[in-house]
């Protein structure tokens, strides 16, 4: 049976993300919108053997979402050869966007078998652990820029590398108001954030992912990590070497660029 355009885009764009491959830019058809676009993410998803360790919201950026028109974030799935540990190295190229700086938890596989969706009210007792994170961003595919939500989502979410700090055990702290930066001495790249520009906040945003997997019924009957999206935005990587990323009250996170 000849395969259809979804189908073989699927092929070329997993074959990428498996060989860390940059391949020709992917049809307009599926990055316009973001409907579309998860299709392909979806497919694409389902096609990757290594183990899923837990999910990106995207999108979440308020002034992104309205510039782009957008009417809601979305989310992606994250894979375990994608997720290391704070300090490692991380290869770049001319398709990398850029590095991020978000606060992630740890959510406990009881989330799995909850009835009802998840509000702020209840969303704190899923929560095993909190901690900040660094995302490196960009494309598989020869292409710059961010027109739609569809561009990020269609290719993995535009996920390259997750790198994590320490770990700490959830309790309730001003989430909604912390001060955050990401910095290269090196090469004297600072830039300021606030947790307050992800969704009107972390916890808001993985409210979302959560009810999310509820919708789309998906069950990894394990605990799993929820990213919760940039508190500082897309920062473009103007040099190599050593990032830094810390959350107040949280801790940091490093990222050694190549």
């Amino acid at each position: 049976m000849k395969k259809t355009l979804l189908e073989k885009t699927a092929d070329k764009l997993v074959n990428a993300f498996v060989n860390n491959k940059i391949i020709a830019q992917l049809p307009s058809k599926f990055t316009k919108k973001l409907s579309e676009a998860e299709k392909l993410r979806k497919l694409c998803e389902s096609k990757i053997s290594d183990p899923i360790i837990g999910f990106k919201a995207a999108g979440t950026g308020i002034p992104v979402m309205k510039k782009l028109k957008e009417k809601k974030p979305f989310y992606a799935s994250i894979f375990k050869n994608n997720f290391i540990k704070s300090g490692q190295k991380v290869k770049i190229n001319k398709s990398t966007l850029g590095i991020e700086l978000e606060v992630c938890y740890l959510i406990k596989k009881s989330f799995f078998s909850s009835k009802g969706l998840i509000t702020m009210n209840n969303v704190a007792k899923y929560i095993s652990h909190m901690a900040p994170c660094i995302e490196v961003v960009g494309y598989r595919q020869r292409k710059k820029g961010i027109t739609s939500f569809g561009d990020l989502c269609s290719d993995f979410g535009a996920n390259v590398k997750f790198l994590i700090g320490k770990k700490q055990k959830y309790k309730k702290i001003n989430i909604g108001n912390l001060k955050t930066n990401i910095s290269n001495k090196k090469i004297k790249q600072s830039v300021d954030g606030n947790t307050s520009t992800v969704y009107i906040n972390p916890l808001n945003a993985l409210r979302f992912v959560l009810n999310e997997l509820k919708k789309d019924k998906i069950n990894l009957n394990k605990d799993f990590y929820v990213f919760t999206g940039s508190t500082v935005g897309v920062v473009p990587i103007l040099g190599k070497g050593l990032y830094t990323g810390k959350v107040e009250s949280l801790g940091s996170a490093k990222a050694i660029i190549n």
